[in-house]
């Protein structure tokens, strides 16, 4: 409970702050934030980070595969062994009975 009250105490002066501060310390922040982010050495890293998450991605795509295709293999078989239980002669009686008339 105590971590709720502090919650909502935290959102109530950031909320009184932020519309104190208004819409022009708004876009100081937003025009601060962006020329961080266009600076050659931020973007140098982004793209050095990139690089290295396709390498990543590139390297675990053979073991996902094997994965997913070793998971459905075991799905397909679970399936499989729970389709084989009822006898063919059961089956065929069951395909065979009308559907039942709507009580209208």
């Amino acid at each position: 409970m105590r971590g709720k009250i502090l919650l909502v105490v935290g959102l109530a002066a950031g909320y009184v702050l932020g519309a104190k501060a208004g819409r022009g310390r708004y876009e100081d922040i937003k025009q601060a934030t962006s020329k961080l982010w266009g600076d050659p050495r931020v973007q140098r890293q982004v793209k050095n980070v990139e690089g290295r998450a396709k390498d990543f991605a590139k390297d675990k795509a053979p073991e996902v595969v094997d994965f997913l295709s070793d998971g459905a293999k075991k799905v397909v078989s679970q399936i499989g062994k729970s389709g084989s239980s009822k006898s063919p002669a059961s089956r065929s009686a069951a395909a065979a009975k009308p559907a039942s008339a709507s009580g209208k």
